[in-house]
């Protein structure tokens, strides 16, 4: 093991347990309490493309006259990756990207998807990401959460933003959630199977192999820097503060409309 990265690890620690522990996942009752996370955590999932294709633009090359860039292991790395969210399976064996996925499980859930729907139409108009984000009516946790995502994108420094990748993005959801998410399929079979069939595959794709080469990608790219390591940690610490406001700002909205449907 790399004593670097073992004190990445042990710093983050006691931020991960909250995230792992959040009142958010038992708070997930009805078909209705996941239609609210799903609202917020749609964005979350959108913006982990951009933090990846970041990785992919300054990691591989992917300019015209083609030449090998960087270490090989990192390339495979960031090209699977990218294969596995862009163009994975979906139940019938048809090629989807994560995202699109997500979406096609809010609508069998009967989610509301017409703000992220309309701004990924707003980005592809050519609007910018902050004035589309604006115009948006999300959850407002969830602004903040992509606002962050984007700061890091444009200002952060590439070992800060491998840090954040490695540690600090999907690998958060519990198998708790999980467990509570087969149990609501079990109640609206019609409803969730397919959120179901994205928590599985996305599990079962980022696996320990990703983990294990994102890892080293953060070791290559911190090096034996004292400060680079220091600045990974600070910005994985961000990256999961900002996770936990995203879920505290769910799960308030969940105890308040229980609480009023009391």
């Amino acid at each position: 093991m790399n004593a670097q990265l073992d004190q990445l690890t042990a710093r983050i620690e006691p931020l991960r347990q909250q995230l792992t522990n959040h009142p958010l996942y038992s708070a997930v009752r009805t078909p209705g309490d996941l239609d609210s996370f799903m609202q917020a955590h749609v964005w979350a999932v959108w913006d982990f493309m951009s933090l990846l294709k970041v990785l992919q633009r300054e990691l591989t090359c992917v300019t015209i006259p083609w030449i090998p860039v960087g270490n090989a292991a990192t390339r495979y790395l960031i090209n699977e990756i990218v294969i596995g969210e862009e163009s994975d399976v979906d139940p019938d064996g048809n090629r989807t990207s994560h995202f699109e996925l997500y979406l096609q499980a809010m609508k069998q859930a009967r989610a509301d998807t017409r703000a992220i729907t309309g701004f990924v139409r707003e980005l592809s108009a050519g609007t910018s990401v902050r004035d589309a984000l604006t115009g948006s009516d999300l959850p407002e946790g969830s602004r903040r959460f992509v606002n962050f995502t984007f700061d890091l994108i444009e200002q952060g420094r590439l070992h800060e933003i491998a840090a954040v990748f490695t540690f600090g993005r999907e690998d958060l959801i519990p198998d708790m959630f999980m467990a509570l998410v087969q149990q609501l399929r079990d109640q609206a079979p019609e409803q969730l199977s397919l959120f179901s069939y994205y928590l599985e595959r996305h599990i079962e794709v980022d696996g320990d192999h990703h983990s294990h080469l994102a890892k080293a990608m953060t070791i290559e790219l911190c090096g034996n820097d004292p400060q680079r390591w220091q600045e990974a940690i600070a910005a994985v610490e961000r990256a999961l503060r900002f996770r936990i406001a995203l879920w505290d700002s769910v799960h308030e909205q969940i105890s308040r409309k229980q609480l009023f449907a009391a």
